[in-house]
């Protein structure tokens, strides 16, 4: 087996005295495909600046084995000091190396060279960023990039003799390239010999295991407790040595750093919107000589999940203010529905005043109360649901971190009623586990939904249709998520193309059909219901027989009225619900195997 190239052991580090990184241990080989997961905050891309030698740790060794060259990719990327993007991208080549290489990498990404760094988006400056990184191994690789950016990336370092060490939210990219997954957990790393595909089943039994073993110490610290209080009582003195036992396991306790809590969100539903949330009739759209969209038709109707998808600049954003009626378009007429109460949540996070607190973004700075879900909340609660601790309150949000700033964005739209949502790439900088609850969220949501993203796995999970980007100004619709898009478009199978005149032509629909056609599958919602509802029904069955074992009980009804009717009513209720999962698991399960042939 060859020499690691680089070698991180029992790395420390803390931060104002918390400790973020506590003995984590990084290991990669020649032409290894690593991929670093953990919650947002864990400190992953710290552990990255450590192998990379930008970060000093507190405690631990760093060893990289002679002739190995070390590029990395940060989350924000500084173009500051460069005139032009090829400029930035040469920036590491040295005075031998290809530097036509950095151009050809640049035009790949959709990138001249010519570009001034100061006006780059986003998504522009992190291509320009991965061009630099590849022209002479990346940290959160995908945020900002569109979609063909992504695919090309998987090809390019799938490609690469390089070892890579990737960090992303992105499933479908982790999955694709990854090899070995290293899980950083609670400052401390857990490695998996296997890629992204098997880390989430792996990660659930290591955590239940650990609920197990947490369980076990607490029993026997109550068992130890009563040896204490009752074994030894006619003894003068105690044994000292049962009694420092005691002591090491309270103290290995109280030191035990639990999971991460979850992010509990609570969607504030709006009244009912009418059955057309929004329409647009034959809608052009240009800046100067610049055609975004001609001659396209679309129906938004309530309970529709409609993405839109596209290389950056194709004019994704745009399309998306004409369909809520922010933008007026050239030609054509754009109409919303009835009782539309519409919440966005934008892509930049421009809502947000990088001056203010994190109390008062959530609060607008009226007072200590939010109100979610037509209930009033102290701040503090709400704020910890979606992961901020209380002493982060006076934070300024310019202090917070990507994800951070993507909670608090999605604390602030959730806590308004509405019954159309309009997310602008709501996924950048979002946690694997924060990404699973507003799917699972989304998937729930009666209202409808607008948005726009570059995460495949997403689009799958939540869309129900996606306008998809096919050429200058054209846009044409396909029923169900991503994979539908690109199996429909590869078998030719036409969903909305446009016609000889250059406009969008509405699909062919039955009449008694419903408002669009869909491919049939099962939702994120009921998917997870088929999940869940089996040890839902196990532990009702369970109550039940507590239930009947109690009432087994003959003298019950005399000595003790009040359990005896705490008893039947119990059982009744476990029976009726026990009932009612049942006949949905049977209803889904048929569902399903209908769906799947």
């Amino acid at each position: 087996m060859a020499a690691p190239l680089l070698v991180l052991q029992d790395i420390h580090l803390s931060f104002g005295g918390r400790p973020l990184i506590e003995g984590a241990d990084l290991s990669v080989s020649e032409g290894e495909r690593l991929c670093l997961v953990g919650r947002n905050g864990s400190g992953k891309s710290t552990l990255l600046k450590v192998a990379a030698g930008l970060l000093e740790s507190d405690r631990g060794s760093r060893v990289v084995h002679q002739g190995a060259v070390i590029r990395y990719l940060p989350q924000e990327p500084d173009l500051a000091g460069y005139a032009t993007t090829l400029a930035y991208a040469e920036g590491d080549i040295g005075p031998d190396g290809d530097r036509h290489r950095a151009r050809l990498l640049l035009e790949a990404l959709g990138l001249t060279g010519a570009e001034d760094p100061a006006r780059l988006s986003g998504g522009e400056a992190r291509r320009a960023a991965l061009a630099r990184v590849l022209a002479p191994q990346p940290d959160e690789p995908t945020n900002h990039l569109d979609l063909p950016a992504i695919e090309w990336l998987e090809q390019e370092l799938g490609g690469l003799r390089s070892a890579v060490v990737l960090i992303s939210h992105d499933r479908r990219f982790l999955q694709s390239l990854s090899k070995a997954t290293l899980w950083l957990d609670r400052g401390v790393t857990r490695r998996l010999e296997q890629g992204f595909g098997a880390f989430e089943e792996w990660r659930d039994r290591v955590l239940e295991e650990e609920e197990t073993e947490r369980h076990k110490l607490d029993r026997k610290i109550v068992d130890e407790l009563h040896w204490v209080r009752y074994g030894v009582t006619a003894r003068r003195k105690r044994n000292q040595g049962r009694m420092r036992a005691l002591m090491a396991l309270r103290t290995e306790r109280r030191e035990q750093r639990r999971v991460v809590g979850d992010v509990k969100m609570t969607l504030s539903e709006g009244e009912t919107s009418g059955r057309l949330v929004a329409e647009m009739e034959d809608v052009a759209k240009s800046f100067g000589d610049r055609a975004i969209v001609r001659g396209l038709s679309l129906k938004l109707r309530r309970g529709d999940r409609l993405a839109i998808v596209g290389p950056n600049g194709a004019g994704k954003t745009t399309l998306l203010s004409l369909l809520t009626g922010a933008l007026a378009p050239d030609s054509g007429t754009v109409r919303l529905g009835a009782n539309v109460q519409m919440v966005t949540l934008d892509q930049r996070r421009q809502t947000l005043d990088p001056t203010t607190t994190l109390k008062d973004a959530l609060t607008g700075g009226g007072g200590d109360m939010v109100t979610v879900g037509g209930r009033s909340r102290h701040f503090a609660g709400y704020m910890q649901d979606f992961l901020f601790q209380p002493e982060q309150a006076r934070t300024p949000v310019a202090a917070l971190s990507g994800g951070e700033r993507g909670r608090l964005l999605l604390a602030r739209a959730l806590a308004l009623p509405s019954n159309l949502l309009v997310l602008d790439e709501p996924t950048n900088d979002l946690d694997l586990e924060t990404l699973d609850l507003l799917q699972e969220m989304l998937g729930e949501y009666p209202g409808t939904v607008l948005l726009v993203s570059h995460d495949r796995d997403f689009l799958d999970r939540v869309a129900t249709s996606i306008v998809a980007y096919e050429g200058p100004a054209q846009w044409t619709e396909y029923a169900g998520g991503y994979s539908d898009m690109v199996s429909q478009r590869g078998s030719g199978v036409e969903a909305r193309g446009p016609d000889r005149a250059g406009r969008a032509k509405p699909a062919a629909r039955a009449e008694t059909a419903e408002p669009r056609a869909r491919k049939p599958r099962l939702g994120f919602a009921e998917r997870r219901a088929l999940e869940t509802l089996p040890k839902r029904m196990a532990e009702l069955e369970k109550a039940i027989q507590r239930h009947q074992a109690t009432l087994a009980d003959d003298g019950l009804y005399t000595r003790d009225r009040a359990r005896f009717d705490a008893a039947t009513t119990g059982i009744g209720t476990a029976q009726a619900e026990l009932a009612a999962a049942e006949e949905e698991w049977l209803r889904l399960e048929m569902l399903r195997e209908e769906l799947e042939g």
